[in-house]
């Protein structure tokens, strides 16, 4: 069997329209905006509204990366949503988008892999589609980590933002498109990073504390900041070379490194790796903050709207998240 190649002929995102910056927060937090964006690159967030969900900011990014490939529900085949913030426990996201969308009969499911949720759903449907078991997808990365954050924890709440990014994946006989990925995941790190399921009154693990409620009492983010950071370096430092390794490519082949935007430090560390300067990478951290499975479309999307994009360039996709999960996609741009 003759593998098809695997193209993004459709780019969308969506942001919430409250925005909160970090002035905003010092009237709540004892934090200050110089803090913020010392440490993080952080200057603000966009924050879902109260009568919305995860769903409906996936909607939106989708309609734009549908609009943008000239095309209509009807002609996807699968809705894949990466997130970690589900509107419900159950259905999956991804069939409440497929509803709200007007599609109906197609595959739809979501992908739980946190921050690196994106970049995962890329690997998974880059397979399904070269295979020939589809045609055409669409893949969202959908967030409102808002409403799992402890906002009187000063620690974790600036961190954290909402959004939604999304991508259409189009099989066919041309040229480049996805070049290939490598996934990675290491369980024995899971109690640095962790939200509890909102029915469980203490962590399920032995070497984790009990987990952390908001004001409202529902689960919010626990995270071991400086263990998080020094890990995320480490290991997006390893897959960056690893994918390139394995695909035959070098550092001087990458036109644009397209991040996970969790702090610009992280960031500025594995271009770094890279031997890219700042130029050569999509920063959007200081803009939304860290919308996790949604940050890595979010910036590609930023990318494409400002007209950087160019057919044949080489992007690196890069994510590193809770689990611990990480991973990377090549792609050559053809769009």
């Amino acid at each position: 069997m003759t593998l098809k190649h695997v193209h993004i002929t459709g780019v969308g995102g969506y942001l919430p329209e409250q925005v909160l910056s970090n002035r905003d927060l010092e009237t709540s937090l004892e934090t200050t905006d110089t803090w913020i964006v010392e440490r993080t690159g952080i200057r603000q967030r966009h924050i879902i509204a109260k009568d919305q969900h995860t769903s409906d900011l996936a909607v939106e990014a989708a309609r734009m990366a549908l609009d943008d490939a000239g095309l209509g529900i009807a002609d996807i085949d699968a809705i894949v949503v990466a997130t970690t913030t589900p509107d419900m426990i159950f259905p999956s996201t991804a069939s409440i988008v497929q509803y709200k969308l007007g599609g109906a009969g197609q595959a739809a499911w979501d992908v739980q892999a946190v921050c690196s949720g994106f970049v995962y759903g890329l690997a998974h449907l880059q397979g399904m589609l070269a295979s020939g078991m589809y045609k055409r997808a669409l893949l969202i990365g959908a967030e409102s980590m808002s409403r799992v954050v402890d906002w009187k924890d000063r620690g974790t709440c600036i961190l954290f933002g909402d959004g939604a990014g999304a991508v259409v994946l189009e099989a066919n006989e041309q040229e480049g498109g996805i070049l290939g990925s490598v996934l990675h995941a290491d369980g024995a790190h899971r109690h640095l990073l962790m939200a509890s399921h909102p029915g469980v009154a203490s962590s399920p693990y032995e070497d984790a504390p009990d987990m952390r409620l908001d004001s409202a009492g529902v689960a919010a983010v626990e995270m071991r900041g400086n263990e998080v950071f020094r890990m995320a370096v480490s290991k997006l430092g390893e897959v960056v070379n690893e994918v390139l390794d394995k695909y035959g490519l070098g550092h001087s082949d990458v036109d644009w490194l397209v991040p996970h935007q969790a702090n610009i430090r992280i960031i500025q560390a594995t271009a770094k790796k890279l031997k890219l300067s700042l130029e050569r990478v999509a920063v959007t951290v200081d803009r939304h903050a860290n919308t996790s499975a949604a940050s890595v479309p979010l910036a590609l999307n930023a990318l494409y709207r400002e007209d950087r994009l160019h057919t044949g360039q080489l992007l690196l996709l890069e994510a590193f998240g809770a689990g611990f999960v990480w991973g990377a996609n090549l792609v050559r741009w053809s769009k």
